[in-house]
């Protein structure tokens, strides 16, 4: 527990003073009493009373001016937020590797199934956007409760070359800045020499300093174009923002080929289903751990790999179990007030049913 106004606590330092006035008075007038001769006579027009219905209601008074003495310093607890007041923004690797068929049909098709299915499952308050990156990243969808679209986007993704992981991850702090006034827009006018260096961020945030929204980012190569990945790191850490990174695709080189669709119309040969599309193996594609792992630690998020659409499916289930909740702290002042009125209440009550006197 921690209180915004700490100097207010003084006034608890009435309670103890309380309870040696009480403690000195019963001491007093137990000296009195014995001064009576008719000391028999004294307890038979006092009513009798058990020794707990006497102290209970200084003790009701006490435990209520601590409470209240607590709630003038205005105290917080750190509490879990709802998972529903999250934003998810969906950073999706869309370059010309996620034709790669090792996963098959190829990564692109088990790569839109599975965020079908992860944007599908959110609670319908969560508000959900869209990145896609290849040579260059960009919004797609705005973060929005509203999932036709977000879907409908995903179904229709097109590759392109290159791959821009740390722009992906900088395009997806500025659309969490669009819906949360707390975290602060990067923007795309910065110069690379200003860019922080790997680990400039300071140190990571703790638990209930971490804003509710999250990014989560998933690839299947390494960075290409543009910013480093561990280059962005530090204006995710700046801005409290959890990023889970997800790396997809196995090691074994396997045949590039994508529809027509997928392609964005071009045509480099064959394709599969029936469309066109390019093949070949050009070259090893596989998602870059070493950086994706950095991420992930360094922003408060996690690293998955998923080799199949399997386990990619597994992925995506088990990240809302993990950002279920955000610890933040909340003010419990009013309880304590209330808490307070109550006891004092009570006291006064007890007071009352219990007195000496008609």
């Amino acid at each position: 527990m921690s209180f915004a106004w700490p100097l207010a606590l003084l006034s608890v330092l009435v309670v103890p003073l309380i309870v040696g006035v009480y403690w000195w008075l019963l001491r007093r007038r137990r000296r009195q009493a014995v001064r009576h001769s008719n000391v028999a006579l004294l307890r038979s027009v006092i009513p009798r009373r058990k020794r707990w219905q006497r102290h209970l209601p200084i003790a009701l008074v006490l435990a209520s001016l601590l409470a209240l003495g607590l709630a003038a310093a205005r105290p917080h607890v750190v509490r879990d937020v709802p998972y529903a007041r999250t934003s998810i923004i969906l950073a999706l690797d869309v370059s010309g590797s996620m034709c790669s068929t090792d996963v098959e049909p190829n990564r692109l098709v088990v790569a839109q199934k599975a965020s079908r299915a992860f944007v599908e499952d959110q609670p319908d308050e969560v508000r959900m956007g869209l990145v896609v990156f290849s040579g260059f990243a960009e919004l797609a969808v705005p973060p929005t409760t509203e999932r036709s679209e977000l879907l409908s986007t995903i179904d229709t993704v097109t590759t392109g070359r290159g791959t821009a992981i740390g722009g992906a991850m900088l395009k997806a702090l500025d659309a969490i800045a669009e819906v949360n006034p707390a975290v602060q827009p990067v923007g795309d006018a910065f110069s690379l020499d200003d860019t922080p260096s790997p680990g400039s961020g300071g140190a990571p945030p703790r638990p209930e300093d971490y804003v509710a929204d999250i990014i989560v980012l998933l690839t299947d190569g390494r960075n290409t174009r543009g910013i480093e990945p561990l280059d962005a790191v530090p204006h995710a850490i700046e801005r409290h923002v959890r990023v889970y990174t997800i790396g997809f695709g196995t090691t074994e080189p396997a045949e590039l080929s994508c529809t027509r669709e997928q392609l964005g119309g071009r045509v480099f040969g064959g394709g599969f289903g029936g469309g066109a599309g390019f093949g070949g193996f050009g070259g090893a594609r596989f998602a870059d751990t070493p950086t994706l792992m950095a991420i992930a630690e360094q922003t408060g998020g996690t690293y998955h790999a998923a080799e199949d659409a399997d386990q990619l499916r597994e992925v995506f289930a088990e990240l809302p179990k993990e950002v279920a909740t955000q610890r933040q702290p909340t003010e419990i002042t009013w309880m304590l007030a209330a808490l307070g009125a109550l006891l004092g209440a009570a006291a006064v009550a007890a007071s009352i049913r219990w007195s000496p006197y008609p």
